[in-house]
């Protein structure tokens, strides 16, 4: 953990850059590396097809993306972290919110102990450095 996962709509494909947005978002938490090892971090982004936004009228769009960290993190980490990674999305998409009707949103999911399941041996490559 974390995994960051974004969902787009469609009508954003050509505009929204979406593989510049993950390196972003990486660059952020990468450089957290005291609260998130860099074995861990994932993004990944799901295009959607089927939505309806609103009263369905316009060719709005909505990007919505959800942080999912492990318990034990510090309320002032974690309102830092989401600060910073919503500040990275309203900039990058900051030109296509100027000229078009967008909808931004995230949201943070905690995990406790039980119900999550780790197998990983991705750490051992950063732990060698």
């Amino acid at each position: 953990m974390p995994h960051f996962i974004v969902e787009y709509t469609d009508n954003l494909r050509t505009e929204a850059d979406i593989p510049g947005l993950l390196e972003k978002i990486h660059a952020v938490l990468l450089s957290h590396n005291d609260i998130f090892p860099a074995g861990g971090i994932r993004s990944r982004a799901i295009e959607l097809h089927d939505y309806r936004i609103a009263d369905g009228m316009e060719d709005d769009a909505f990007v919505h993306a959800i942080l999912k960290i492990g318990a034990g993190r510090p309320e002032y980490v974690k309102k830092a972290v989401c600060d910073e990674l919503f500040g990275v999305m309203k900039s990058h998409f900051a030109d296509l919110f100027a000229k078009r009707y967008l909808a931004l949103s995230m949201e943070l999911i905690e995990f406790g102990g039980f119900g999550t399941y780790k197998h990983n041996n991705i750490h051992t490559r950063f732990r060698k450095k």
